[in-house]
């Protein structure tokens, strides 16, 4: 028979055969064969290893300050975030007439726009303690919140009952923890990396721009439905169609949402002394350090504090504001009112997102003192405008662009720099002191921008710049301390 003409389809298969072929060979050739036998043996073992399937599996492990959690759960917490800050400015078009209309003053209507963030501030001191490092059961209670609270504004006109308006309020303050919540889970460390944490900070205040833009356009907008009945009507409309935005929100984030394990107590740790930490000072053990060791650090987080405060004291007091300071001087209606708000935070907007594309080169104390320039260049063209009594629409709106575009800017940095500085397990402290400063703000901002007309708008406006120039102080004094990781 002739012999076989398939060929061999390794060298592996080749040698074999051909030992079956050769025959007994002599003390030389004996040599040689047993030398190639070796050879072919290795190959074996090095082309075996190279199909297991578990080696193709093997891949660089990734590099955790870049690691960031699911999509789906980011979408949960950034699309959630804009659509709580839609929801806490879509009120601010009507607010002043829906208060006029039951019997309140301008005034009560920068409280009802600022109380809510002031009781969320009380909710958290119970909320957290209970919280277990994980955010699902928080978010189910905003969630709940935010319903109800909308509902019982949409209910006041109705109830002819001014302080029904509050207490919706209110109720809608206990979802507004969520702001705090999104922000942590932004600046976690058990799932977001060092160098992500402005970039996501950034697509936060992505929502936040999206939320005071399309807020108040869509509440002015509610408001030309006018009132055809007590129940849904020009004033009540954004309550009702904010709380059926969140059912449908609630049952999307109860399917795709996935929340984060259990926090586990952290041992307690005896602190050495500095001689010693040094010599073991690794990275594992900084990110086990509990305590802050020098002024310069707690001065780095007063300055964050501080900058928290001061963007949504400006940003607050600007939104409640301007309903009631361009009625007077323009004639604007609420629909318009909202309008000019939103074209300030629309045209803002192409500038945060470049931000959120180039956060990642840039330095949080850069990003910071540019946004706050911004802002300041701002309030003092309208400082000039207002002296010289030359305020028109396109000046009003330069220095609205110019507030809302460098004040949101600044606020991309204050939580994420300090989750760079300080230890890992400091990040649950933070978020909350960063979350007070921002209620602290929003609540007095609204209050002395309802109040603004009634105090002298160079006044008001006078206020507000002493409030950024004392930041200002603080930030050259400790700018060498303000230095952290990009990204």
């Amino acid at each position: 028979m002739a012999p076989s003409t398939v060929l061999p389809s390794t060298v592996i298969d080749y040698a074999n055969r051909s030992a079956h072929h050769f025959q007994i060979p002599t003390a030389k050739e004996s040599t040689y064969t047993s030398k190639f036998s070796e050879i072919v043996g290795a190959s074996k073992h090095v082309f075996t290893r190279r199909v297991e399937p578990a080696d193709e599996e093997v891949s660089v492990e990734e590099n955790p300050e870049f690691k960031l959690p699911s999509r789906r759960s980011l979408f949960i917490i950034i699309g959630g975030n804009a659509l709580f800050q839609f929801s806490f400015f879509v009120i601010i078009s009507s607010a002043s007439v829906y208060a006029e209309l039951l019997g309140g003053s301008e005034t009560f209507s920068g409280l009802i726009i600022g109380i809510p963030t002031a009781f969320s501030g009380i909710a958290l001191i119970f909320v957290t303690r209970s919280d277990g490092g994980r955010y699902k059961q928080p978010l189910n209670l905003a969630y709940a919140s935010m319903v109800l609270g909308n509902v019982l504004y949409g209910l006041a006109y109705r109830a002819n009952f001014l302080y029904m308006i509050l207490i919706g309020r209110i109720v809608s303050g206990f979802g507004y923890i969520a702001f705090m919540y999104s922000k942590r889970y932004c600046s976690d460390p058990r799932i977001v990396g060092v160098r992500r944490r402005t970039t996501l900070a950034g697509w936060l205040v992505i929502g936040q721009g999206f939320g005071f833009s399309a807020g108040p356009f869509i509440g002015g907008l509610l408001y030309k439905i006018g009132f055809p009945n007590k129940i849904f009507n020009g004033v009540t409309s954004p309550g009702w169609v904010v709380a059926g935005f969140w059912i449908l929100f609630w049952a999307l984030s109860t399917l795709i949402f996935e929340d984060v394990p259990a926090r586990s107590e952290d041992p307690p740790i005896e602190l050495q002394t500095r001689n010693e930490t040094q010599s073991i000072t690794t990275p594992e053990t900084q990110s086990l350090q509990t305590q802050i060791e020098t002024p310069h650090q707690w001065g780095v987080i007063a300055c964050m504090c501080y900058y928290s405060m001061t963007c949504f004291f400006i940003l607050g007091g600007w939104e409640s504001n301007i309903p009631i300071y361009t009625a007077g001087a323009f004639g604007y209606s609420p629909f318009n009112a909202g309008n000019f708000i939103a074209l300030g935070g629309i045209s803002s907007f192409p500038f945060l997102l470049i931000n959120v594309r180039y956060a990642k080169r840039l330095q949080d104390r850069t990003i910071l003192a540019a946004g706050s320039t911004l802002g300041l260049i701002g309030l003092l063209i309208m400082l000039a405008t207002l002296h010289t009594q030359k305020v028109t629409f396109g000046s009003l709106f330069v220095c609205w662009f110019l507030i809302a575009l460098g004040f949101n800017l600044a606020s991309t940095c204050t939580l994420s720099l300090l989750s760079k500085q300080l230890p890992d397990t400091w990040n649950r402290k933070v978020s909350m002191a960063i979350q007070y400063s921002n209620y602290a703000g929003r609540v007095t901002g609204a209050i002395l921008g309802g109040a603004g007309v009634q105090i002298g708008m160079m006044n008001y406006i006078g206020i507000q710049i002493a409030v950024v120039g004392i930041g200002g102080v603080m930030y050259l004094t400790l700018w060498r301390q303000l230095k952290a990781k990009t990204g």
